[in-house]
C-alpha cells in the first residue's frame, strides 16, 4: 500500500517534473535553517540532538536546525552517496560547505559528490524526508534509510553490508 502523503508528493514532484523546475529545494525539501537543500551549500547547517518518538520509542536522534530528523542511508560509504535523481528527491541530502554540530559526541564532515557538500556524521551522508515535519519521524526503516543518532557508529570507505536495495522494495515506495 503506497504512503498517501507520498501519492501526493509524488503527483507535486511530477506537476513541478513537467514545468522543467524539478530539484531537491521544490521538491519541498529544507535542511538547516528551513534553506532549501539545493543552495544550502552556501550556509551552515546545524546538526544536533533531540528527542523524538521512534517507532513507539522516545530517542535521541539528531535534528536539523529547523528540527527535521536526519536519516542515513544503508548502501552508502564514506566515500560516495547512493542517493540521487528520484530518490534524492524524496530524501534530499543535508549539504553545507560548513557544518557545525551542537552537542554531538561524533565527528561533522563533508563529501564533495554530486549534489554538492554533502554533510556526513561519522562518515554516514546525511538526509532529511520530504513527508517529515519537525518533531516528527516517519522515514525510519523505508527503503534502506534510518534514523540517525548520536550514537552512530563510524561509517569505514568501504561499501556497507549488504547491496543496494532494488527499486521495488520498501513499503510501497517504489523509485
Amino acid at each position: 500500500m503506497r504512503h498517501p502523503r507520498i501519492i501526493i508528493a509524488g503527483i507535486g514532484l511530477a506537476a513541478l517534473a513537467a514545468g522543467g523546475g524539478i530539484t531537491a529545494a521544490s521538491a519541498g525539501a529544507s535542511t538547516a535553517g528551513g534553506t532549501p537543500a539545493a543552495s544550502a551549500g552556501a550556509g551552515t547547517a546545524i546538526v544536533r540532538p533531540a528527542r523524538a518518538a521512534v517507532g513507539g520509542t522516545t530517542e535521541t536522534i539528531l535534528v536539523n536546525r529547523g528540527g527535521l530528523p536526519l536519516y542515513y542511508y544503508r548502501p552508502d560509504t564514506a566515500a560516495r552517496s547512493f542517493v540521487t535523481g528520484g530518490l534524492a528527491r524524496l530524501w534530499p541530502p543535508l549539504t553545507s560547505a560548513a557544518p557545525t554540530g551542537a552537542g554531538l559526541s561524533g565527528r561533522l564532515t563533508v563529501l564533495k559528490d554530486a549534489v554538492g557538500q554533502q554533510v556526513a556524521y561519522n562518515g554516514h551522508p546525511l538526509y532529511t524526508f520530504v513527508d517529515d515535519r519537525g518533531g516528527q519521524v516517519t522515514g525510519q526503516g523505508v527503503q534502506g534509510f534510518l534514523v540517525a543518532t548520536p550514537g552512530l557508529a563510524s561509517l569505514s570507505g568501504h561499501a556497507a553490508a549488504g547491496t543496494v536495495p532494488s527499486a521495488a522494495t520498501g513499503r510501497g515506495y517504489g523509485y
